[in-house]
């Protein structure tokens, strides 16, 4: 697996993740469908931001990985 997600990225993932993640178990959705799909995006968004690899990035062909320069 090739890197196609950058550290902003990846920052911006883990934080909107961690946010939903408190969303989910404070109770705030009443609704048990919306809040298993809250609890699955908030872990897909931690995990590619873990990982570094998004399959649907890669899927379009988008990086947000900086591309170093070779000497």
């Amino acid at each position: 697996m090739k890197k196609n997600v950058g550290n902003t990225d990846r920052f911006v993932r883990v934080i909107i993740g961690i946010i939903l993640l408190i969303v989910f178990m404070s109770g705030f959705i009443e609704n048990d469908m919306i809040k298993w799909i809250v609890l699955g995006v908030s872990s897909i968004l931690i995990i590619t931001a873990f990982a570094t690899f998004c399959p649907l990035y890669a899927l379009l062909g988008k990086s947000t990985c900086e591309v170093k320069k070779k000497k």
